[in-house]
């Protein structure tokens, strides 16, 4: 590899607040936010809106769309 052409490759926490999950991984993605993380070292913390914690997919609590309910209503409203 050349040198100083690629991004630092470090530790990063990514954390979901809407499940209340983070996790240590590495990653080239940086943050000015840090966090102490359960070993007692700094590192810093990506704000992510979703993860396997929070996607209904993944947590089961997703809903079934009435998909021949919708396409019956658009028949009739536009005659189809």
């Amino acid at each position: 590899m050349k040198k100083g052409i690629h991004p630092e490759y470090q530790p990063v926490v990514f954390r979901d607040k809407a499940g209340d999950f983070a996790f240590l991984t590495r990653s080239t993605a940086t943050s000015d936010q840090r966090i102490t993380w359960e070993d007692g070292h700094s590192y810093p913390v990506i704000d992510v809106e979703v993860s396997s914690a929070s996607h209904p997919f993944y947590t089961g609590k997703g809903r079934v769309v009435d998909t021949a309910g919708r396409v019956e209503r658009f028949r009739r409203r536009y005659g189809g």
